[in-house]
């Protein structure tokens, strides 16, 4: 037991230690911080540079923000996908203290409950996950903010790299930290978002041929990622409805307090924050314009272009009676294009060509806008340009003039499209069809041949926004005195677009190699598919019948002509693709139920002369007169010179050097077949005449590409070859079917029985030949089919067709 006089030092002992301990702590922050650079702003940092360690004050305890983090620098590969500025994941986080740890924690606005009871709302965030994204030990206190060390959260691969890698089997990449840092460079403070960087290095082995085409060392990968703590908007933006029928994306939420006769799931648009200083007036400048910066990096004519392009949209916004309210500038030198509050139009390299897109950093609460992001691929003007070098040729005078043009005017429309998208409209893939409506189709050059057969391009691309999307836009950013008002005023414009006849059908429906729409297709023109077509293949015999040497520039081998002619002996590949939707379709819109019964029918198969006269002209573009080069162009085309390599853009061959204008013709046959025999629409063409037996039946379908091109009369020479390939290409192609789990058993059997019937005939046709050529080629398909349908085989006597070289984007 202590004596009095000890118990009393004792006591004062503690009295001072407690007293000392928060100067103790003051003293710990001081010591943390010393010699760090201070930035202060959304959240105040420290850098030090003898260490390398971020520190970061938290202060804003339990106070929702967003985290958006993106990819500053890119791989360079097209078929990787990781390209400089790309968007990565906007999350509503916060940061929470327990203890000495601080985690941030990222809120599920997945499932919600819209509503004033706060046990109700508290019942649907415990009855879901949330996500602690990070954790932190407490550095030091000062009253309520905590120092935590960020660093290694700044090093960790929150972009993803390492799993993208991976997917596209490019081998197994981690993130070196000897070999990454904090980059200060782009690490910035502002009062409502604080902008962090740090340069990464991705360590691996076995590293696949996409990263080794890229990457100097490719098993050391360097990229700087981007991290943005960014303030939320306040409540006073309003989101708007979506309806299928609008052109815009949709978000949702499953509201649990919904009322049990509503739907639980909320759908709406995601647009930008765009308000009328004077809400009153019918023509009023905005609170706040709408301000993109384009890449101060991208080299002029494409430079205007582009500007002219994004600038468009101003006219849309004009038209709600939006003074100036969209405008379009050149980044300043010493902006960050990362930086959260720049809407940016970014100029990306990769090394082969590639996709442009337009992405956004949204508010997921809400669906507001934050930052729109375009991402357009620089070597997407040269295509365009390689495309018109191959239509119009450079030997005539102006020929270099109008093929630049050309192509400028189709970067114009890529710079409208892509804005569009970061202004929240989703792609219109029927809009051709109501005379290029809208900048949100992916457009085809509109050609044509005059009497005299010269080609006529000077409307290849049409110029302005269309009038769907002055509708889009009206939709989205019209601004109402009352949210009756906004209903009223928002059904008003989708009826307004119902009575002028715009049609609007979007990505699920046309990308699909098996759609059904006939007038939703990418990369095509005209309201009727079947005459544009027709149209396409007179451009292209005149194109064709003029090629020679004035299609190459001055000082280029010969054997770069083969490069050139790619795009023009292919320019109808995307046109077959709109005929085929014609075979087995039907028309549909995206209509809702609006409280009153309708006899109209909302699903309306193709009728069956046009489905007919469909299937004849995608057979059209089988035969040997469309298909085999003239001996002048394969006389003209020699092997590659050498430092001239082929590449992904060349024509497939199986023969070593040259041209093989029969494996050209088979890969552009194939992209025709293919579309008639695909599964899924031959499994429609089944379905539709069950329930209306005067629709086509697929027996008839099949029989009538059978007869065009194996039961078809023999040619010799160089057409009875490209003959005998197509019809290889048909039989692979049809036994392919019988071989897939994925094609409906009535199809096989249809397809069965006229295989057996083509086998006889095929044994006939073997006897009867008088044709070496044509004999062999008999007897091989005979033996094909018996090969499947008698012995059993898995293994194809045939080879499978060669791909076509890629098409899209163009």
């Amino acid at each position: 037991m202590l004596s009095p006089a000890r118990h009393y030092a004792f006591l004062l002992l503690c009295l001072t230690l407690s007293f000392a301990l928060p100067a103790h702590a003051q003293q710990s922050w001081n010591d943390l911080i010393d010699g760090a650079d201070h930035q202060t702003g959304f959240f105040d940092f420290y850098y030090k540079p003898d260490t390398g360690q971020l520190l970061l004050q938290v202060n804003r305890w339990n106070e929702d923000f967003l985290y958006a983090n993106s990819l500053s620098t890119g791989i360079g590969s097209n078929d990787i996908g990781l390209d400089r500025g790309q968007v990565g994941s906007s999350r509503v986080v916060r940061f929470e203290r327990h203890g000495n740890k601080v985690f941030l924690k990222q809120i599920n606005l997945a499932y919600r409950a819209e509503s004033d009871s706060a046990a109700e709302r508290l019942s649907v965030t415990e009855a879901f996950a949330e996500s602690i994204l990070a954790g932190f030990t407490v550095l030091a206190v000062q009253g309520d903010a905590v120092l935590i060390d960020l660093t290694d959260f700044l090093l960790t691969d929150a972009h993803g790299v390492s799993t993208t890698l991976q997917r596209s089997q490019q081998g197994s990449y981690s993130v070196d930290k000897s070999r990454s840092a904090v980059y200060l460079d782009r690490t910035r403070n502002f009062p409502l978002n604080t902008e962090l960087e740090a340069q990464l290095t991705f360590t691996g082995t076995q590293p696949g041929a996409w990263v080794r085409s890229v990457t100097p060392t490719p098993e050391a990968i360097t990229v700087r990622q981007h991290h943005s703590f960014v303030q939320l908007p306040d409540d006073n933006y309003q989101p708007r409805a979506f309806h299928p029928a609008s052109g815009y994306w949709s978000r949702s939420y499953m509201d649990f307090a919904a009322p049990i006769n509503e739907d639980m799931t909320r759908r709406y648009i995601s647009r930008h924050r765009l308000e009328k200083r004077d809400p009153t007036a019918a023509r009023s400048e905005p609170v706040e314009p709408i301000i993109y910066y384009l890449d101060p990096g991208v080299p002029e004519p494409v430079r205007s272009a582009l500007l002219d392009g994004a600038r468009w949209w101003n006219a849309a916004f004009e038209a709600i009676g939006f003074i100036d309210a969209f405008r379009v500038e050149i980044l300043p030198e010493d902006a960050d294009p990362m930086d959260i509050r720049y809407n940016v139009i970014q100029w990306v390299h990769r090394s082969t060509r590639g996709w442009s897109y337009g992405s956004s950093v949204t508010d997921p609460r809400t669906g507001e806008i934050i930052k729109g992001k375009v991402t357009l691929g620089s070597l997407r003007v040269r295509q365009d340009y390689r495309i018109a070098q191959s239509l119009i040729g450079l030997a005539g005078e102006g020929s270099d003039e109008a093929i630049q043009e050309l192509a400028l005017a189709r970067i114009r429309q890529l710079s409208a499209h892509e804005v569009g998208h970061t202004l929240g409209i989703a792609h219109n893939f029927a809009a051709s069809v109501n005379d290029r409506a809208s900048v949100m189709d992916y457009p085809h050059p509109l050609l044509d041949v005059t009497d005299q057969g010269v080609l006529n391009a000077l409307d290849a691309y049409d110029v302005g926004l269309g009038t769907w999307d002055f509708q889009t836009i009206k939709y989205g950013y019209s601004q109402y005195a009352s949210p009756q008002d906004e209903a009223a005023g928002l059904a008003a414009i989708l009826q307004e677009n119902r009575d002028a006849g715009l049609l609007y059908i979007t990505d699920l429906d046309s990308r699909a190699e098996g759609g059904s729409h006939p007038l939703s297709h990418l990369w095509d023109n005209g309201a009727d598919p079947v005459e544009e077509l027709q149209r396409l293949l007179d451009v292209r015999r005149a194109a064709l019948n003029r090629f020679g040497p004035g299609n190459l520039r001055v000082g280029e081998p010969y054997g770069e002509l083969e490069d050139v002619l790619v795009p023009l002996y292919l320019l109808h590949r995307y046109q077959v693709e709109a005929v085929h939707r014609l075979v087995g379709g039907t028309f549909y819109e995206y209509s809702v139920y609006e409280g009153e019964a309708t006899s109209s029918d909302q699903v309306i198969p193709v009728n069956t002369d046009d489905q007919m006269r469909a299937l004849d002209a995608l057979l059209q573009t089988l035969e040997p007169e469309v298909l085999t080069l003239s001996p002048d162009i394969l006389a003209l085309i020699p092997p590659r010179a050498p430092g001239y390599g082929r590449n992904r853009e060349s024509f497939p061959l199986r023969t070593s050097l040259g041209l093989d204008f029969v494996t050209i013709a088979e890969t552009a046959a194939d992209h025709t077949i293919t579309g008639i025999l695909q599964a899924e629409r031959l499994t429609r063409i089944n379905n539709l005449n069950m329930l209306d037996s005067s629709l086509p039946s697929l027996p008839v379908v099949l029989v009538r590409v059978l007869d065009a091109t194996v039961r078809a009369n023999p040619q010799q020479g160089a057409n009875g070859a490209v003959q005998r390939a197509v019809n290889n290409v048909v039989i692979y192609r049809m036994l392919g079917l019988l071989r897939s789990d994925r094609v409906d058993n009535q199809v096989k059997a249809a397809i069965n029985l006229q295989l057996r019937r083509l086998e006889d005939w095929l044994e006939d046709a073997a006897d009867d030949s008088a044709h070496p050529e044509w004999q062999a080629h008999y007897q091989l398909a005979q033996d094909e089919i018996e090969n499947w349908l008698d012995r059993g085989g898995e293994n194809s006597l045939l080879s499978a067709p060669l791909p076509m070289p890629p098409g899209a984007p163009i």
